[in-house]
């Protein structure tokens, strides 16, 4: 049994018969009253985001979960497609399992959550952060590095990214795939 000390980004609990993950917390010691940790968990069967607040030193169940890293083949009607990098087995996942799914290209590597316990599937996380060449912006206008304006771009996933007015068609880019959220141009190395 763990206690609200033992809580970080990426923990997993049950709570109101749910398997949650932290996503944000913060420990708070006012100067007048008990310690709290205020914290936001999102639910993996619901997808919900709850914002909770623990008693300081409240006692949590955390959920055994196992992270696998899964190479994505291909996308059918019955769902996503993936491969255990280490038995080679493949499994389907649902769409909706998949956060901003839209970033996902074929052999990139994600890591698959499995509840240990039932040995279900709990959701596929894609990484961090991706490569992607940008298929279609606006033209750029010179001068405008200095500003923080903004312009759509299409990447060749067919995702949407909002990007600096610099930024030209046929680029690479770095693309935060929890937020969507342009990071810098990639220079390619030759």
């Amino acid at each position: 049994m763990a206690t609200t000390a033992d809580i970080r980004n990426g923990l997993c609990i049950e709570y109101n018969h749910d398997i949650f993950q932290f996503t944000e917390f913060q420990h708070v010691k006012p100067g007048k009253g008990n310690a709290f940790v205020r914290c936001r968990m999102k639910s993996f069967k619901t997808g919900r985001v709850l914002e909770h607040t623990f008693p300081a030193g409240h006692e949590i169940i955390t959920a055994r979960v196992v992270r696998k890293p899964y190479q994505f083949l291909y996308k059918d009607d019955m769902g996503y497609n993936f491969m255990d990098q280490e038995t080679f087995d493949q499994i389907t996942i649902d769409g909706k399992m998949i956060e901003n799914n839209d970033f996902l290209r074929d052999g990139d590597v994600c890591e698959v959550v499995i509840h240990e316990e039932t040995n279900t599937i709990l959701a596929c996380e894609l990484p961090q952060h991706v490569v992607v060449e940008i298929t279609y912006s606006e033209p750029a206008v010179a001068g405008n590095t200095a500003t923080n304006a903004s312009k759509p771009a299409t990447v060749e996933t067919g995702a949407t990214v909002m990007v600096p007015l610099f930024v030209n068609q046929g680029e690479k880019i770095k693309v935060d795939t929890r937020t969507r959220e342009y990071v810098e141009r990639v220079k390619e190395s030759r």
